[in-house]
């Protein structure tokens, strides 16, 4: 028996996987539906810098803005995002880091 033959044998259509075994997570993971922006939902034109509370759902505890994959932001929103919370760390209504080091 040739190495040809052997691997038809092991991937015969007799023991095919029907869908249900295959896995539903993978199934799952398709028709799980991705979450909208929430400044597109709420029609935002710009970040506000000046409300420190809404921007800190966007920073980490160590103070760096939080990427778009974790945040569900579209691009656009996230570079209004990203500028909004730079100018808030300059008018100091947000910290640059998660914690201060006094010395």
């Amino acid at each position: 028996m040739s190495d040809r033959d052997r691997d038809q044998d092991v991937f015969s259509t007799d023991e095919q996987l029907s869908d249900d075994e295959l896995g539903a997570s993978r199934s799952a993971r398709r028709s799980r539906r991705r979450r909208s922006c929430p400044f597109c939902v709420e029609k935002v034109r710009e970040v506000n810098y000046k409300d420190p509370d809404m921007l800190r759902r966007f920073v980490n505890e160590e103070g760096k803005i939080r990427p778009r994959r974790q945040t569900n932001v579209c691009a656009k929103h996230q570079r209004s995002l990203a500028q909004a919370v730079k100018r808030a760390r300059y008018l100091a209504l947000l910290p640059y880091t998660g914690h201060h080091v006094h010395g």
